[in-house]
């Protein structure tokens, strides 16, 4: 027996407990299977409240055993059970003229997937809008699996066109169910369309994913897609102007598919055909829409003015290669009893990147608050003076955030950016994530210091996401544990023709000529700088873009240079 609480808590307690109502009663057993997935004892329960009318129903009541039964369907001995109770619970709910919520049409349309009624789940998952209720993926997941089990791929298609309208993005499970239907009822246009969802959704796809493309390229259908009258410098343009890694103009080439596993190695090269795989960047639309949000929400949060006169200062100072974050570098490891600004520090960054680009030099940016107090202490004001001078480094008026300026400078001029800033601060959150994360993968370099000598981390050489070639063939990443790239198991996908040298052997793993390699170990960041274009250019687009955007895009060519970072003597710039 429990000793009595001094204060007499335990009686107070147990009391409350004997007093309480069947409706508290029947919440407090209903959670109790709800959380163990319980559906003998859930069914029970409501048969039980049901009979005695003890129990006034409400939407968190039939969610609860709406749950119950949807998850139940799996179980070969309960799925009758589940799919029976099921509808007579929604039954119930609507003859209590109770509003269902997204809760409530999701687990409905698992119980009518679940029998394979997919047109009921979808028609189902389309009132909601009439409803107001806001639809999330896993409303729509019920009807689109079903349809792709079965193999109704213009169903299937329907529900991604909807989902599409009401704004949800799918993710890999949903286009690797549209790519496994696609593939499975020979739609090669739709197989290649999802292919580049996937490389769009996507950095590495799952061992599921993997096995199902090997599949497609290994069936018969496959042999036979593609077109070998195509012009080849049309392809490479559009792979450039897409930011390199993929073309979206349709299947490359005829015959069958040599499909293999193996590694890329540190420069981005292919152990399996030798082909040197892409650094992918932004494209040129992107690069134009993200420049201009920066420069939007900048002009927001800054004297728009000061910006606006940056921004005119860039046009006539645009011919760099890089971006120096200078506080950042200047301050990094200073954090000592004698630590403050390290000019030395800043001057090595900006000699190591100035002789890496053949005599160009960075653009460094930095706060004029900071300047003016090294200009009054520092003993180095006679090199900052030749930096201004030069144009090599541009002071942000006085109650602006530098990060601005820096920042766009790199978004707008292609370049370089230089910091060890993860920019996880509030303005970066609002440029968005996916977007300013590619970005980032293939323009930042961060750096540390050896014995005082700057040693710069490059981006890496290629990156690690699917990618289309000029010649048609793929390359798909497989998601592992491992961080090391090198390591990474990627499937090798091209036309026997591409792989083999007509001998036999494997290609040459040389990067072939004109091949899509922006960027390696020895390189700088290949400038991407506008040209003027004539009106009526003809220029081809590419898969995802819509017209609006290709027109953006049409209206402005790139052409990226190769500048060799081969050492060079290093110019003084003091």
């Amino acid at each position: 027996m429990d000793a009595p609480h001094p204060s007499g808590h335990l009686k107070s307690h147990k009391k409350s407990k004997k007093n309480q109502t069947p409706e508290i009663n029947f919440q407090i057993n209903l959670n109790s299977f709800s959380k163990t997935k319980d559906l003998p004892g859930a069914i029970a329960l409501y048969e039980e409240a049901a009979k005695s009318q003890s129990v006034r129903f409400n939407q968190h009541h039939f969610n609860a055993l709406l749950y119950i039964c949807s998850n139940s369907v799996a179980d070969p001995s309960l799925r009758g059970s589940a799919l029976d109770y099921g509808f007579r619970i929604y039954e119930h709910m609507e003859s209590c003229k109770i509003a269902p919520n997204e809760a409530t049409i999701t687990a409905v349309a698992r119980l009518a997937a679940a029998r394979g009624d997919g047109d009921y789940a979808f028609g189902f998952v389309r009132t909601m809008g009439e409803r107001g209720i806001a639809p999330r993926l896993r409303t729509y997941d019920p009807a689109l699996y079903c349809f792709c089990g079965i193999l109704e791929a213009d169903k299937a298609y329907e529900v991604e066109e909807h989902m599409r309208r009401v704004g949800l993005s799918l993710e890999e499970p949903e286009l690797s169910a549209l790519l496994r239907v696609s593939a499975e009822t020979g739609r090669e246009e739709r197989v290649y369309e999802y292919l580049h969802k996937l490389r769009d959704c996507v950095r590495c796809v799952s061992e599921g994913t993997a096995k199902l493309v090997e599949s497609w390229f290994c069936g018969e259908k496959a042999v036979d897609v593609g077109d070998v009258n195509f012009d080849q410098t049309q392809v490479k343009d559009v792979v450039l102007r897409n930011g390199g890694g993929f073309h979206g103009l349709g299947w490359i080439g005829k015959g069958n598919w040599v499909v293999r596993r193996g590694n890329v190695d540190e420069n981005g090269v292919c152990s399996c055909c030798g082909e040197q795989l892409a650094c992918v960047d932004i494209d040129d639309w992107e690069t134009e829409s993200f420049a201009s949000s920066i420069a939007a929400l900048a002009c927001e949060r800054e004297t728009k003015a000061n910006f606006s006169e940056f921004q005119d200062w860039l046009e006539m100072h645009a011919d760099r290669e890089s971006i120096v974050d200078g506080a950042n570098i200047g301050l990094y490891q200073q954090n000592f009893a004698d630590g403050g600004f390290s000019v030395p520090q800043l001057d090595a960054v900006v000699k190591e990147l100035y002789g890496r680009s053949k005599g160009k030099w960075p653009l460094v940016v930095l706060h004029n608050k900071r300047l003016k107090g090294l200009m009054e202490t520092s003993p180095h004001k006679q090199l900052l003076q030749e930096w201004i001078d030069k144009g090599v480094l541009y002071t942000t008026p006085s109650g602006s955030n530098d990060d601005w300026y820096w920042l766009y400078a790199a978004v707008r001029l292609r370049c370089l950016l230089v910091t060890n800033d993860e920019m996880r601060d509030h303005i970066f959150e609002l440029l968005g994530s996916k977007l300013f994360s590619k970005w980032k993968e293939r323009h930042q370099v961060r750096y540390t210091f050896v014995k005082g000598s700057p040693v710069l981390i490059m981006p890496l050489s290629f990156s690690p996401v699917i990618q289309e070639s000029e010649k048609g063939s793929w390359h798909v990443p497989v998601e592992d544990n491992s961080n090391e790239e090198i390591v990474r198991t990627w499937v090798c996908i091209t036309r026997r023709r591409v792989c083999e040298s007509s001998n036999g052997d494997l290609a040459s793993k040389e990067s072939p000529e004109g091949s899509n390699n922006f960027l390696n170990d020895h390189k700088l960041l290949n400038s991407c700088k506008p040209e003027p274009t004539t009106k009526g250019s003809n220029t081809l687009g590419s898969v995802g873009f819509s017209q609006d955007c290709m027109d953006n895009t049409n209206a402005i060519t790139r052409k990226r240079k190769e500048r060799s970072l081969s050492p060079s003597p290093v110019a003084s710039s003091s």
